[in-house]
């Protein structure tokens, strides 16, 4: 069992992996953060990504596109996020109480969706987007396949890393953002429009929760099944957390929660003795230790969850 693990070939397809399972976090994460530095909590991610996967699916099983796919992922994503924002930036209501009624809604749409798309028909399948492998750093040994082997969707959240910090580390927009999510009352004083920027925030996170959603749908899966997200949006919740709320850090933290996903379905192949219960519970597991690690090292906005009226003390 040893020598089965220790191997180029089993870090190679290891690496490969994380990479994967950690992209539909990556973008969830992203999207998350955004808005948290907003001021604004979403716990509702769950509900996001599956109204991303649930409409990805249904746009592109019905266009025969997986573009137009994506773009009804993004949709999807996004009216989830503007209900949220509806309800938290519009009325004041509880976020949190917001974001749990969202996922147990969307899990009922979607669910009910997909019974009425799949009436009479026993099996619906799409072709999900192919890889494109970038010449002579696809063959870097190791990390090479891993990084550079991979979908346009995966290269895409790459590129919208970058942007984001140099967004919240270089620009009067960034800094903006920023400022709403530890004083609203001074930036709205300082001539900042506060639920100008909220509601700008919540239409980013529903279209990158969206695209994370679809993810799994157009690249991963290429089917949709009810509840497919199972419990990715709370570990994205986890992500924003332990990568302190910035953008590098949560998708260094999508990666750890992504490997340990990518093990459990590796050790998995290779027939470990132990219950397939038990490896399912590695990546939750990861979250749990990950989250107690970095107890008292937080750096959570300091208005985020606090409904922002003008002119309340």
């Amino acid at each position: 069992m040893l020598e089965q693990i220790f191997t180029i070939t089993f870090f190679t397809a290891f690496f490969s992996a994380t990479v994967r399972m950690a992209v539909p976090l990556a973008y969830a994460a992203l999207g998350e953060v955004f808005l948290e530095r907003a001021g604004i909590l979403n716990i509702g991610m769950e509900g996001v990504m599956l109204g991303g996967a649930f409409f990805s699916f249904a746009g592109a099983f019905y266009s025969n596109n997986l573009f137009i796919g994506l773009i009804c992922g993004m949709l999807g994503g996004c009216v989830v996020s503007l209900i949220h924002g509806f309800l938290c930036i519009k009325l004041s209501q509880n976020q949190s109480v917001s974001g749990i009624a969202l996922n147990i809604f969307m899990l009922g749409v979607t669910s009910f969706g997909y019974r009425l798309m799949s009436e009479g028909q026993s099996y619906q399948q799409i072709e999900p987007f192919a890889t494109i492998k970038i010449p002579l750093l696809g063959d870097i040994p190791l990390i090479g396949d891993a990084l550079f082997n991979q979908d346009i969707l995966t290269y895409c959240v790459y590129v919208l890393i970058v942007i984001a910090i140099v967004f919240y580390k270089k620009t009067a927009a960034g800094l903006a953002f920023s400022s709403i999510g530890e004083h609203p009352a001074s930036a709205d004083a300082a001539g900042i429009s506060v639920y100008k920027y909220q509601w700008i925030a919540i239409i980013v996170n529903g279209i990158l929760g969206g695209i994370g959603g679809a993810v799994l749908v157009l690249v991963q899966t290429g089917k949709f099944s009810e509840n497919m997200v199972s419990g990715r949006g709370y570990i994205a919740l986890a992500a924003v957390i332990l990568g302190r709320y910035t953008p590098l850090g949560s998708f260094g933290a999508a990666l750890v929660f992504g490997g340990a996903n990518a093990l459990q379905i590796r050790l998995q192949a290779l027939g470990v003795p132990l219950p397939t219960q038990a490896l399912a519970m590695l990546p939750y597991i990861v979250t749990l230790i990950a989250l107690l690690g970095s107890i008292g090292r937080s750096n959570e906005p300091e208005s985020l969850s606090k409904p922002y009226v003008r002119g309340s003390r």
